[in-house]
């Protein structure tokens, strides 16, 4: 099973980025999204972005996670 994580776009230079979710930040690959944007959130899976989704489905799933952390 894979899991990606939704992050925030924050910072691109060529095709690499700066993503960050609750405050941890890592740089991943964008080969996958050349036309993804600062701003963007994406799905993060194994170092690189391969999916752009919406920002209120991104909060959802953020926030999902924050749920399950409370419960373990």
């Amino acid at each position: 099973m894979c899991l990606a994580v939704p992050m925030q776009l924050e910072e691109i230079t060529g095709d690499r980025g700066i993503v960050t979710i609750g405050g941890a930040k890592r740089e991943i690959g964008l080969n996958l999204l050349p036309d993804a944007r600062k701003g963007d959130f994406v799905l993060v899976h194994a170092g690189f972005a391969i999916q752009k989704i919406d920002e209120k489905e991104a909060r959802e799933t953020i926030e999902l996670f924050r749920e399950m952390e409370r419960l373990a």
